[in-house]
Parts: structure tokens; C-alpha cells; sequence
């Protein structure tokens, strides 16, 4: 009875397990405003690369045609991975059952020899 530990009901919950190790300092100004000019630059920048794209309506305008495409290509695509994996597969296959074969007559070959040489010995 001894060995029974007591359940301790001061135990913090497990949905404040990492409470503690959480760093809450605050940013300074000067991190802020720095993170902020980076924002607006990278934001500055996607803004340029956009512009320099250029027949940005008729790629929009080309987007239903552009995922038929796709898709067809995808298929086709899938049907000739079947095709290659299939000749693949057959390739290996007869390579495993030659090989098996070989194996086959030389275990026989191996027990024809065991046993006259059985007979030879008596």
C-alpha cells in the first residue's frame, strides 16, 4: 500500500503544458518596421513580375482549354506508364522464371549426382 501515490490535483492541464516556455516578448519598433519594408518590397516586387507578364487577359481567357489539355495529356500520360510498367514486368517475370528454371534442373542435376555417387561409394 505504500508504493500508491496520491493523484496530484494541482497539476497544471495538458492544454498549458508549453505555457510556460513560450518567449512573450514583444517586437521591438525597429524589427517592426523593418519586417514592414520587407513586406512592401517583396509585395512591390510580385506586383513588377506581374506587369511584365505579358497577353494576361487571353492566358485568363485560355484557362478552361489550357486544363482539357492537361487532363488529356495526364491520361495519355497514365496510359503510357501502364504500357512501360507493363513491359517492364514482363521483362522481370521472364527473367525470374529462367532463372528459376536453371536453378530447377541444377538442384535436379545436384541429386542425380549425390545418389550415383552414393551407390558408387558401396
Amino acid at each position: 500500500m505504500a508504493d500508491l501515490k496520491m493523484p496530484n490535483l494541482n497539476k497544471n492541464s495538458d492544454k498549458f503544458f508549453f505555457k510556460k516556455k513560450l518567449s512573450l516578448r514583444r517586437k521591438s519598433k525597429r524589427k517592426l518596421i523593418n519586417e514592414s519594408f520587407l513586406m512592401l518590397f517583396i509585395s512591390i516586387f510580385l506586383i513588377y513580375i506581374n506587369y511584365l507578364i505579358p497577353n494576361k487577359v487571353l492566358i485568363f481567357n485560355n484557362i478552361s482549354n489550357n486544363f482539357n489539355n492537361l487532363l488529356v495529356n495526364i491520361s495519355n500520360s497514365i496510359k503510357y506508364f501502364y504500357e512501360l510498367f507493363l513491359v517492364i514486368f514482363i521483362i522481370f517475370s521472364l527473367l525470374l522464371s529462367i532463372i528459376l528454371i536453371l536453378g530447377s534442373f541444377y538442384r535436379m542435376l545436384k541429386i542425380v549426382k549425390r545418389k550415383t555417387r552414393r551407390f558408387q561409394f558401396k
